[in-house]
Parts: C-alpha cells; sequence; structure tokens
C-alpha cells in the first residue's frame, strides 16, 4: 500500500487531488475563522438593537396610554361644549323675549310720551 501512496503523491493527478483537498480545507477554515468573528462583531450590536427596540416599545406603549388620556378628556370637552351650545341656544331665546319685551315697552312709553303730551297740549290749550 506505501508504493501505491507513495506513486500516487509523486504523480500529477495525486498533487492535484492534494491541493484540491487543501485548498477546501482552507476554505472551510477561512468559513468558520470569518462567522465566529462576524460573530464577535455583531453580537454586541445586535444586542444593543435589541435594547432599544424594548425601549421604544415601552415608549409605544406610554405614548398610546397618553392617547387614551387625551382622547378621554376631549369626549369630556365635548360634552361640555355640547352643554354650552344648549345653554347658548336657551340664552338666545331669552335674549329674543326680552328684546320683544323691550319693544314692547318702548311702544308702550311711547304711547305714554305721546299721551302726556296731548294732555299738555289739552291743558296749554284751556
Amino acid at each position: 500500500m506505501y508504493p501505491l501512496f507513495i506513486n500516487l503523491a509523486l504523480s500529477a493527478t495525486g498533487s492535484i487531488i492534494l491541493m484540491i483537498l487543501l485548498l477546501l480545507v482552507a476554505g472551510v477554515i477561512g468559513y468558520f475563522t470569518a462567522w465566529y468573528y462576524a460573530k464577535s462583531i455583531y453580537t454586541p450590536i445586535i444586542k444593543g438593537l435589541e435594547e432599544e427596540k424594548a425601549e421604544l416599545n415601552n415608549k409605544i406603549l406610554g405614548l398610546l396610554e397618553d392617547i387614551s388620556k387625551l382622547n378621554g378628556k376631549v369626549d369630556k370637552l365635548n360634552d361640555e361644549v355640547v352643554k354650552l351650545n344648549g345653554e347658548v341656544v336657551k340664552l338666545n331665546g331669552e335674549a329674543v323675549k326680552a328684546k320683544e319685551k323691550i319693544k314692547k315697552l318702548e311702544k308702550e312709553i311711547a304711547e305714554k310720551d305721546k299721551e302726556i303730551e296731548d294732555l299738555r297740549n289739552t291743558t296749554k290749550e284751556n
């Protein structure tokens, strides 16, 4: 068997097979070396990004709570606006009634002034 191995090692075919095997082993070693290097470099970066993602998710939850609180306040204020609009309509109706009453009283005053003027004119003529 040794003479066959020696013959294979000394032949061109044996040298080619040996070079291909050595290139494959070098490629495998290079691949795993690059993989471990990349893992050691990018693992802390990935952990930092995951922590940042967790912080941002917490901020999102806080903002969603703030939004729900603000929506509740907006609903309360909208209810208050509706209530105040009802009061405005009521007060406008009262204002219209008061204006009508004022006009009626002004007419009465004008009539009374006219009667007083007529009375003065009649007393002057007498």
